[in-house]
């Protein structure tokens, strides 16, 4: 693989053809993403020219955005009537463990993503766990989902035994792609690139919320190494299994 350069464009590792997108934030108007039907579709045909092959639609469900599993079902399949590209469009949400996470989980409130609809996406505070954070987990798990945890690089009170626990505990990790290329800061990317090269990620996703990330981040430079990382990852692709 070009045996000579250091870094590589993301656009240019082939990396994106055949793509899953697994976190975004696409749909519009639902939460603090893409606002507009509009500029969602401008974001998918950029998608399709760097080859995505699928993308999860991933609005946030939380105390902030409260989201209910049926209107997001509806706007999803209104979006899709105006959707005529060859990108396989899905939806799911990102579920906040927040105060009304558990009663919305009880009845069945949620929205799983992955091929079997046996995971649900989740995130914390990036400051503070939840209370009972493994006990949550745990009751994820008894209704039968496993645990996806959003951008765990991105979580400032995570260390490393954090990230051994969750995967020793059945949680499954999905990599925010841009925290390689250091949107998040120095300290994000570097808890990416451990994570990554240990083989602790399931998945990966962009967490795209703006149109002027998606059309710079086929120039994003990632090392050989990184590179090869994620190839594994993303040609595993487990949770389309």
């Amino acid at each position: 693989m070009w045996p000579f350069k250091r870094t590589f464009s993301l656009k240019d590792t082939g990396l994106f053809e055949g793509f899953t997108d697994w976190h975004s934030h696409i749909l519009p108007s639902v939460d603090d993403g893409v606002r507009s039907v509009e500029r969602a579709l401008e974001i998918l045909d950029l998608y399709a020219s760097y080859g995505i092959a699928q993308v999860w639609f991933t609005p946030h469900i939380m105390e902030d955005v409260p989201n209910t599993t049926a209107a997001l079902r509806e706007r999803f399949a209104e979006f899709r009537t105006r959707y005529t590209g060859a990108i396989e469009l899905h939806l799911a949400a990102e579920n906040m463990l927040d105060g009304l996470f558990e009663s919305r989980l009880e009845a069945g409130e949620v929205l799983p993503i992955g091929k079997n609809g046996s995971h649900l996406l989740v995130e914390t505070s990036y400051y503070n766990p939840p209370v009972d954070l493994y006990g949550i987990l745990e009751r994820i798990k008894a209704k039968g989902y496993y645990p996806l945890i959003a951008h765990p690089e991105r979580y400032l009170y995570m260390e490393k035994a954090d990230y051994e626990r969750l995967r020793a505990g059945g949680a499954k990790l999905q990599l925010d792609l841009f925290s390689l290329v250091g949107l998040y800061g120095g300290d994000a990317r570097e808890k990416a690139a451990w994570l990554l090269a240990r083989g602790m990620y399931e998945a990966v996703g962009t967490d795209l919320h703006r149109k002027e990330i998606c059309a710079e981040m086929g120039g994003y430079r990632l090392t050989r190494s990184v590179v090869e990382s994620l190839e594994r990852v993303i040609r595993a692709d487990t949770l389309n299994r």
